[in-house]
C-alpha cells in the first residue's frame, strides 16, 4: 500500500505540472515550491523553536488562526511555521503577520519529507481538520516530533473505518494526540483502538467569535444598505449566483452583496456583467455611486467576515458544489443563514438547521419562499438570527482546551 500511495502522489505531481502552463492555480502551485528547500535553510535558524501549523486552504487558516495567535501570546518562545498545501490559502497569508514563516509544503514524497523536517526540525506540529499526508506522518513519528491534529472529525463512511482501511488505519497511529469536533468523532477513533484523543470543539467558533467582538466598520456598507433590508452572499460560485440573481428580481428593493469565493479579474467582470446595470464593484464604490447601486460586488478579500454584521440575512455559497463555505462567520452575528443542499458533513449547518436558525434550498424558489416567510414573521427572523447568535457562543473554547494540553504535554516531556 506504502507504493501505490507513493504511485498516487506523484501521479498528482506530474498531474499538476502538465496543467500548469494552461491552468493559474497549477502555475502557482508548482511555482510556489520551486527552490523551496533552499529558502527554507536561508531562512530557519538551526537552533530555533520552531512551531509547525499546516493548513490545506484558506478555510483551514482560519479554523487555524485563532489557535496560532494564542499559541504565539502563550509560548512566545517559539517561531512560527505556517504552510499551506493550496495557493488559494498561500496567496491570501502569505504576509500573514502573527506568522514567523509562510511556506507552500511541499509533495508528500519520502525524499521531502526527510529533507522538509530535517531543515524546519519543528518541535511540535498542528495539522488542521483533516490533512493526511502520510509520508510527512511517518517521517515526524520517525523523528518522535510531537504531531497534533486540530479540529478533526470523522464520519463513519471514510476509508479509515472500512473493512479495507487497514492501512490508512496504520498511518493514523503515527499522529500524537487527536483534538476532535464531536463526539461521534470520539467514539469513531474508539473504534479503531485509538484513545488518544479529546473532544475540545471546533476552534472556529473562537476565531468567529473574535471577528464579532473586534469587527471592523464599513461606512459604505452602511450607506449601501440605508434603510432597506440586506442579504449578503459569502463565497459564493455560479450555481449560487444565479439563484441570487433570481432572488432579487423577486426582492428588487432587497440590497444584495455578493462576495465571490473566487475574486480573478475575469471571474469578477463576468459576474458584474451578469449582474446587471444596477451592480457595483466595492472596489470602485464611494458615497455617491454607491446610493445607487442595487447589487454590490466585493471583489476583493480578508473583509468578509466583518461585513455580515450589516446583514439582514446571509447566504453561504459552496451547497451546490463539493460543500458549504463558512456559515459561522454570519452566525456570530446573528444572523439567519442559508445555503444548497451539500451541507451534511458540516456539523454547525447540521445543528443550526436542527434548532430553527439555518435554512438549506434546492433552488431559488426556495430561497424566496423562506425569505418572504421570514419577512412576514419579524419574530420568526428574529428567533432565527438568535439562535446563531447562541451557537456560536455555547461552542466557543476548543483553542483554550488545546492550549492547556499542550501546555501540560510540554510540561511533561521536558529533556
Amino acid at each position: 500500500m506504502n507504493l501505490l500511495y507513493n504511485l498516487v502522489i506523484n501521479f498528482y505531481l506530474l498531474s499538476i505540472k502538465l496543467a500548469s502552463p494552461f491552468n493559474k492555480k497549477a502555475d502557482l502551485w508548482i511555482q510556489g515550491r520551486k527552490n523551496i528547500f533552499s529558502r527554507l535553510k536561508a531562512a530557519i535558524g538551526i537552533n530555533e523553536q520552531i512551531a509547525w501549523f499546516h493548513c490545506a486552504s484558506l478555510g483551514e487558516f482560519e479554523q487555524a488562526r485563532q489557535l496560532i495567535e494564542s499559541f504565539k501570546d502563550h509560548f512566545p518562545e517559539y517561531k512560527i511555521l505556517l504552510t499551506f498545501f493550496s495557493p488559494s490559502g498561500y496567496q491570501s497569508r502569505k504576509d500573514y503577520d502573527k506568522a514567523d514563516y509562510v511556506f507552500y509544503l511541499p509533495m508528500d514524497t519520502k525524499s521531502n519529507a526527510r529533507k522538509f523536517t530535517h531543515l524546519v526540525n519543528p518541535s511540535l506540529v498542528f495539522f488542521i481538520k483533516y490533512e493526511y499526508w502520510y509520508n510527512f506522518l511517518a517521517e515526524l513519528k520517525k523523528k518522535n516530533i510531537p504531531t497534533f491534529l486540530v479540529s478533526a472529525i470523522f464520519r463513519n463512511n471514510q476509508h479509515f473505518f472500512r473493512f479495507y482501511g487497514g492501512w490508512f488505519r496504520e498511518q493514523l497511529k503515527h499522529i500524537t494526540y487527536f483534538f476532535v469536533q464531536n463526539e461521534a468523532s470520539l467514539n469513531l477513533l474508539k473504534s479503531i483502538n485509538i484513545d488518544r484523543a479529546e473532544l475540545t470543539g471546533d476552534t472556529r467558533f473562537d476565531r468567529v467569535f473574535k471577528i464579532a467582538v473586534e469587527s471592523k466598520e464599513f461606512p459604505l456598507i452602511q450607506v449601501f444598505k440605508h434603510d432597506n433590508h440586506l442579504l449578503l452572499s459569502g463565497s459564493t460560485w455560479n450555481e449560487d449566483e444565479e439563484i441570487l440573481l433570481e432572488f432579487h428580481k423577486n426582492f428588487p428593493k432587497f440590497k444584495l452583496i455578493i462576495a465571490p469565493h473566487e475574486v480573478h479579474d475575469i471571474r469578477i467582470q463576468k459576474l458584474l456583467k451578469r449582474s446587471g446595470n444596477d451592480a457595483l464593484l466595492f472596489s470602485k464604490a464611494n458615497d455617491i455611486s454607491i446610493r445607487n447601486a442595487k447589487i454590490l460586488i466585493i471583489d476583493s478579500i480578508g473583509i468578509l467576515s466583518h461585513m455580515y454584521k450589516y446583514a439582514d440575512i446571509a447566504y453561504i455559497g459552496g451547497g451546490f458544489g463539493a460543500g458549504i463555505h463558512n456559515i459561522l462567520e454570519a452566525a456570530t452575528f446573528g444572523k439567519p443563514v442559508f445555503f444548497g443542499p451539500n451541507y451534511q458533513k458540516f456539523q454547525e449547518a447540521r445543528d443550526l438547521i436542527d434548532k430553527g436558525g439555518a435554512f438549506t434550498i434546492n433552488n431559488s424558489e426556495d430561497l424566496i419562499s423562506h425569505i418572504r416567510v421570514l419577512l412576514d414573521d419579524k419574530i420568526k427572523l428574529t428567533t432565527a438570527g438568535s439562535i446563531c447568535k447562541s451557537y456560536v457562543n455555547q461552542n466557543k473554547g476548543a483553542t483554550k482546551k488545546i492550549l492547556e494540553y499542550v501546555r501540560q504535554f510540554l510540561s511533561n516531556n521536558k529533556d
